[in-house]
């Protein structure tokens, strides 16, 4: 009789012909990139075949990569499946919540301690991180997005719609002339996220000349180092409440003008049709709209 394949293996060579990445794969499996490719070696020994041909662009299937990855990528889906109606009979759940970091650690993560204490026997993991994520692909119960609210096939509901403040660090301005108008902000240098569209959108809604000084200046993918630059006195930031609520309060932001304007995209909740069958989806989304509706006063206009 022969020895079954390592089902390590194959989950590695599952997870690579899913992403076309070494790398992703090996995050996805909370792994090193060299653990999976030593499986991947492993695996193509075993079979006596090359599994994948490596492009520039990354790893593709080959054709006998390509005739069996459908059927192990359904079985290992079957495993996933039967293991959440496992825990479930053990009275155990689980939950897995994709958001991006910002929103985890000024929102959500601090919340989270009402759910665990209301619910404990569902334990919530957190993965945090701006890429898109496939629900089902990625074993993602819940995702907490920043959007427009379209998502084909998916099941999305509205959560809230910060509003985005001009902040600076108290140094910064100290013995400056007062910031009265939003004009009165070009004088400092202005912080940006990285499609610089904020700043000129909230000066023309507030009645601002255009200036070419809008939309100059240093720009950052994610809102924390947005804050923290800010924080640092290297400019004027436009950022969600929410976010800067904490160093507002601290002394370490000032909000310089009281013009809260409307983001542009809103927080969604968003799942599978047939995840949110599941009991601990469904308390965790009751849990979680009721915590953004209570929130609606300060996150809203």
């Amino acid at each position: 009789m022969k020895h079954p394949l390592p089902l390590q293996a194959l989950r590695a060579f599952v997870e690579v012909g899913q992403r076309g990445s070494i790398k992703a794969a090996a995050e996805a499996l909370h792994v090193t990139s060299g653990a999976v490719s030593q499986q991947i070696r492993l695996l193509e020994e075993r079979v006596g075949t090359p599994l994948f041909t490596r492009e520039r662009q990354g790893l593709r299937l080959t054709e006998a990569g390509a005739r069996v990855h459908p059927t192990l990528l359904a079985a290992f889906a079957q495993i996933a499946s039967a293991s959440e109606a496992l825990e479930d009979l053990a009275g155990r759940q689980t939950l897995t919540v994709s958001t991006v970091a910002t929103f985890a650690a000024a929102w959500l993560v601090p919340r989270l301690g009402r759910f665990n204490g209301r619910y404990p026997q569902i334990e919530v993991r957190v993965e945090a991180t701006s890429a898109l994520v496939d629900l089902r692909r990625d074993r993602v119960d819940v995702a907490l997005r920043h959007g427009l609210g379209e998502y084909p096939g998916l099941q999305a509901t509205r959560l809230m719609a910060p509003v985005l403040v001009p902040v600076a660090s108290p140094a910064l301005v100290a013995g400056q002339p007062p910031i009265a108008t939003p004009a009165d902000c070009l004088r400092y240098p202005l912080l940006h996220d990285t499609d610089r569209a904020d700043w000129p959108l909230w000066l023309a809604a507030h009645g601002a000349p255009g200036d070419a000084r809008a939309a100059r200046g240093s720009a950052f993918e994610d809102d924390f180092l947005l804050i923290r630059a800010a924080e640092a006195g290297q400019g004027l930031a436009l950022v969600p409440q929410l976010y800067a609520h904490a160093e507002i309060a601290a002394g370490r932001l000032v909000q310089v003008l009281d013009l809260p304007w409307p983001a542009r995209f809103a927080y969604y909740l968003v799942t599978r049709p047939d995840a949110a069958a599941r009991p601990a989806v469904q308390a965790f989304m009751a849990w979680i709209i009721d915590e953004a509706q209570a929130d609606a006063p300060s996150s809203q206009t």
